[in-house]
């Protein structure tokens, strides 16, 4: 019998390039033929890369490494317990989980990745379900996504605001935003995520959002995180530009809990995104616009516009919104009678309910700012891209805080986060604007999440949380804003296993049918019903 040892190198290659990760490690402890075989084999390393995760159109990785990390990541997320959470990890883990959403890639095993003019969310990721499953246990999320400030208050573990914020809760803060749902769960329950949104783990999840919604609208609604230096957004307040992820987190848990409330997550528009573990939250994630020549037709201005456009902007964007009223906003920022609160001091917790409003925007590339041109302090890879268009409100064609014209830009901030800015229009003029950031980065479809505030920057308010997404590559037509809300929603499939769509295909109809009519009830926080 032939020993392994004996066989030929390509034989030897061919059979170890289909053991795990970790099998290769241990391989390659087994004896020096082995160890000498593996050891800086970038080749071996690669396809074992390749076969277990997404493939990178890249080979400039250190496949290795990555193995080896990730051999790492999976004994470190099985066997951390409730009594060790080993906070000494949290580094590792933040760099390894951040790197495997960065290459991750699309599926081969997925159709063609060219979106049709119907819509599709995000296609499979390995890498993605990799992550979902090493964080399926309680213990894990609860090492790793629940360490930043807003849980350690929750918790009752700190009173005083860092400054600046402490590595540490950003990192976690930072995980558990990419992650996209609650970290924190009773003993009991499971991990969550799947095609099944009201199932007990998607209720396990809403009932640890709920236990840190007073504490995540204390801070979404904190007036004094409204700066100049914080451009009333999702930004450290230092004025380095660079995004504050326990902002985003807190912004998230409100969201998370009001859709959660009001029973919207049973659409697929919105369970997709909101009940799955690392939904989408990974660069380029966005099924691509046909490249030049792929139709056979002669390309206009706005397809060239839209293909040369890194953040894929132009189509129809859902929004949710929420609010205060105003009298309980300015109660809870500017109580009669009392002192200013020292800024090391956390609001108290905060739980008077809120307003929620579903907002359908459609806009569209109008200018592309190439590097050299006005913002030249922009990294040199992207442009910045100019947008305009129109809102509707699912609410009623009351709501004229909703329905107006839209204009913003996309641009690359200075640490590579994309930076959303979005400007309301009445009779010309600029009335609100959104600062956001795109969870995941570029052309990720997990969305666009920030704060909305008065363009004058009024420091009274108001001001609150506010996400979109992309659910169409519809573009807005002349006098569509005008049209029916029927022709303005987009079927949403889940995306993982309906690639194909047809154009009549509505798999969403109550949800269709109770916007194109404009009464669907639970937006208010009287009306949760």
């Amino acid at each position: 019998m032939v020993l392994l040892i004996q066989l030929p190198p390509e034989i030897l290659h061919n059979i170890l390039s289909f053991v795990e990760p970790r099998d290769l490690v241990e391989a390659s402890r087994a004896c020096r033929h082995l160890y000498g075989f593996t050891k800086g084999n970038r080749t071996l390393a690669r396809d074992i890369y390749h076969r277990t995760l997404d493939t990178l159109p890249c080979n400039d990785l250190d496949w290795e490494l990555e193995l080896r990390d990730l051999v790492r990541l999976q004994r470190v997320c099985a066997s951390v317990s409730e009594d060790d959470k080993k906070p000494e990890l949290l580094p590792f883990v933040y760099a390894t989980v951040t790197r495997l959403l960065q290459n991750a890639s699309h599926s081969p095993s997925a159709a063609p990745p060219v979106r049709s003019s119907q819509t599709r969310t995000y296609p499979p990721s390995r890498n993605a379900a990799l992550l979902s499953s090493l964080f399926a246990a309680d213990a894990a999320r609860e090492a790793f996504l629940s360490r930043s400030f807003l849980f350690d208050r929750a918790r009752g573990e700190v009173e005083m605001l860092a400054s600046p914020p402490r590595p540490h809760h950003q990192q976690s803060a930072k995980l558990h935003s990419l992650y996209g749902m609650p970290a924190a769960a009773p003993t009991q329950g499971g991990g969550g995520g799947g095609r099944a949104y009201r199932t007990r783990s998607a209720s396990v999840m809403a009932t640890a959002a709920t236990r840190l919604y007073p504490y995540a609208c204390a801070k979404v609604y904190d007036m004094r995180e409204y700066t100049r230096a914080s451009m009333w957004g999702p930004f450290m307040a230092d004025g380095s530009g660079r995004v504050d992820w326990e902002k985003v987190e807190a912004i998230l848990v409100v969201l998370r809990s009001n859709i959660w409330n009001k029973g919207l997550d049973k659409f697929d528009v919105f369970g997709s995104l909101w009940n799955a573990p690392f939904a989408g939250s990974w660069a380029g994630s966005y099924l691509r616009w046909p490249a030049e020549g792929e139709e056979g037709d002669e390309e206009t201005e706005q397809e060239r516009l839209r293909r040369e456009d890194p953040y894929d902007v132009t189509g129809t964007w859902l929004r949710v919104v929420c609010f205060l009223d105003y009298n309980d906003f300015d109660n809870y920022n500017f109580p009669i009678g009392q002192g200013r609160l020292p800024s090391n001091m956390p609001r108290p917790a905060l739980d008077v309910g809120e307003a929620t409003r579903l907002i359908l925007m459609k806009i569209a590339v109008t200018k592309i700012e190439y590097p050299g041109g006005v913002d030249t302090d922009q990294p040199q890879q992207y442009p910045v891209v100019h947008f305009s268009g129109f809102s509707r409100s699912f609410d009623g064609s009351w709501d004229e805080n909703a329905n107006s014209d839209l204009r913003g830009t996309a641009s690359m901030t200075a640490e590579g986060e994309v930076r959303w800015t979005t400007f309301s229009i009445f009779n010309g003029e600029d009335r609100w604007r959104s600062e956001g950031i795109q969870l995941g980065g570029v052309r990720s479809a997990r969305g666009v999440v920030g704060n909305w505030f008065d363009n004058g920057y009024d420091p009274h308010g108001p001001c609150g949380p506010t996400a979109f997404w992309k659910v169409s590559d519809s573009e807005p037509k002349d006098g569509d804003h005008r049209g029916l809300l029927n022709g303005f929603l987009p079927t949403v499939q889940y995306g993982y296993d309906d690639v194909n769509i047809d154009e009549e295909d509505f798999s969403d109809v109550e949800f269709v049918d109770a916007a194109t009519h404009g009464h669907y009830h639970g937006f208010d926080s009287d009306n949760d019903g």
